[in-house]
């Protein structure tokens, strides 16, 4: 799969697509050219519609004159570090890793070393410039401090394809979590908006006003004298949708000092982190249309801390 090449390229809207986004039109005019990539472009000026700079979500016109400048790939900006990594799979389109707990995946302010895409950087060697300066082949993010898979496009088609089956939600994905106390019911759904805590920018929050629709679905897996393992599986990718949503219903992950009780977790072992592993990964690979599962062992601090639980007598 290759990516669209450097270049000047010169369109016409015609009239059954006046009113669409700018940037998503533009992104269906060049084959396996990506709608972030074409936002990133926009933004540092590369596009023009009537000669004029707009912004990615400018609604199109009949016979507007849209311009696109797609540049010579930059020198990323960025030092590839000979980190280890835990590789599921890998091909000539896409790699999946299974990320260390700690690990950020790309840099931002704060962490521009030692990140996944660092890592990622040294590997590839040939890791192309897609999905932006700083987060080349990322296609989705699990936090800092949650363990597990995740796919990366070495592409720009290969992006494009998997950011559609994440938005299509084709993908499927299963985590395994520890929390303070037992649901009940032992299975069930969570639907809710999340956005930004009206009181903490940094945290997100259940925002029935102004967020965006999250599903959650959980189901028991086994239950201790005050906390037990759920499986996870989520429609939409919120950030730290799991996180807030079983803090919502009252079982915060365990060791979550941002969303859950830390004091209370009564637990024999101290949880270091939130206690969440992206366990399995279900996707359609986008060159050959195969159906692939990925699968990732519980890392060493969540099996520990699953057999002290075991050790503890039930309270059922």
């Amino acid at each position: 799969m290759e990516s669209p090449a450097p270049g000047h390229y010169q369109f016409s809207v015609p009239s059954e697509v006046a009113g669409e986004r700018l940037d998503r039109w533009l992104s269906e005019q060049i084959e396996h050219f990506s709608r972030s990539r074409c936002k990133e472009l926009t933004k540092a000026g590369q596009v023009l519609v009537n000669g004029e700079l707009r912004k990615p979500n400018y609604t199109l016109k009949e016979s507007d004159a849209v311009e696109l400048t797609i540049p010579e790939p930059e020198e990323l900006d960025l030092t590839p570090e000979d980190i280890p990594l835990d590789i599921v799979y890998e091909d000539a389109d896409l790699i999946v890793v299974n990320k260390v707990a700690g690990q950020v995946v790309h840099p931002a302010v704060g962490n521009y070393s030692g990140t996944l895409v660092n890592a990622l950087l040294f590997h590839c060697n040939d890791l192309q410039d897609i999905g932006g300066k700083l987060r080349p082949g990322i296609v989705h993010r699990i936090d800092k401090d949650t363990s597990g898979l995740l796919v990366v496009a070495k592409n720009e088609p290969c992006l494009k394809a998997l950011q559609a089956q994440f938005k299509e939600r084709t993908v499927q994905k299963e985590y395994i979590a520890l929390l303070q106390g037992i649901p009940f019911p032992a299975f069930g759904s969570i639907e809710t908006q999340i956005g930004r805590s009206r009181n903490d920018r940094k945290k997100m929050s259940v925002d029935v006003d102004n967020g965006k629709h999250a599903i959650t679905h959980y189901e028991t897996a086994d239950k201790f004298k005050a906390q037990s393992l759920v499986k996870v599986k989520i429609e939409t990718g919120r950030t730290h949708q799991i996180r807030v949503h079983m803090a919502h219903i009252g079982h915060p992950l365990l060791g979550d000092a941002v969303y859950g009780r830390p004091s209370r977790d009564a637990c024999p072992i101290k949880a270091k982190r939130h206690m969440l592993h992206a366990a399995s990964l279900t996707l359609e690979h986008p060159s050959s249309g195969e159906s692939l599962t990925f699968t990732a062992d519980l890392p060493q601090d969540m099996a520990d801390l699953i057999s002290a639980l075991k050790k503890e007598p039930s309270e059922s």
